[in-house]
């Protein structure tokens, strides 16, 4: 047996053990592992993870970025849905949540490293600009692996990687392609929380009408972010973020929102995930 070989199997038997822990128990966990999908919003019980980071874009689009797929102890798969080719499109994303068994979760964790996320070897940096990277990250009870994947997809043919590089990409590439298939049931994600990207609004000059909506969350633009310094972030829980997510609804993504003292905002609206907090946890 090699020593990944090795490595692979201690930590599939490591969340088994986490995953039949919580099955003896009636759904206690422990602290990586929800107890429920309604004690989850306050549990970090992240297991797998497939997110975009980096990328030439501002922040006021980086920030609120969605992870492609987050997969939890629980048995939640929360990833986008399909969304109207429409303009402006609409403020909140189509976030849904997809259940799998116990043992489906371990699948997908002994599939993805099996697919390399736990391996080191250097994947090598195709010559592309600006491209972003895909960040592959499995979380255990004994260990969490981290890989990024510099333009997995954007790196053309003669892209001056070696044939070992190359087939570990399309092992990583292949595992992807399997998280975003979408089949099967699915129903909303309703967060508990969500977090607003703001920026001063200016008009699209689209030829559209984009009527004003009254701001009904936290003073905006709230914290800075990474320059330009008038984006901010805020954070509303509760009731606050309920009222948050009703008002956005019947909003879209282009909506100016006037804040007390007349300002227009244009925000983007992020719901908050299982194991997420507030803006600090956004990527940027």
């Amino acid at each position: 047996m090699t020593i990944l070989r090795a490595a692979r199997s201690a930590v599939a038997v490591a969340l088994l053990l986490g995953v039949a822990a919580c099955a003896d128990r009636g759904g206690t966990t422990g602290p990586d592992v929800p107890a429920s999908p309604s004690a989850a919003a306050a549990t970090d019980g992240l297991v797998l993870r497939v997110e975009y980071t980096g990328g030439f874009a501002p922040p006021s689009v980086l920030r609120p970025r969605l992870p492609i797929v987050s997969v939890y102890a629980d048995g939640r798969m929360i990833s986008e849905g399909p969304v109207a080719a429409i303009h402006p499109g609409p403020a909140l994303p189509n976030l849904q949540v997809r259940e799998i068994a116990p043992d489906g979760v371990q699948d997908l964790v002994d599939r993805a490293l099996t697919a390399g996320v736990a391996d080191t070897s250097d994947l090598g940096t195709p010559p592309v600009a600006d491209a972003f990277s895909t960040r592959f990250t499995v979380v255990t009870t004994a260990e969490t692996y981290v890989r990024e994947v510099y333009a997995l997809w954007e790196a053309p043919e003669d892209q001056g990687l070696t044939a070992e590089q190359e087939a570990a990409r399309d092992e990583l590439s292949e595992f992807l392609e399997t998280l975003t298939d979408h089949s099967g049931d699915t129903v909303p994600y309703e967060p508990e929380a969500v977090a607003v990207i703001a920026f001063p609004w200016i008009d699209p000059q689209d030829g559209l009408s984009h009527p004003e909506q009254p701001w009904p969350g936290p003073a905006l633009p709230g914290e800075a972010t990474r320059a330009p310094h008038d984006v901010g972030c805020v954070t509303a829980a509760g009731a606050e973020a309920q009222a948050l997510l009703e008002a956005a609804r019947g909003a879209d993504a282009a909506t100016p929102w006037v804040t007390g003292d007349g300002m227009r905002w244009s925000v983007t609206f992020r719901p908050l995930l299982p194991d997420e907090t507030g803006c600090p946890d956004l990527v940027d």
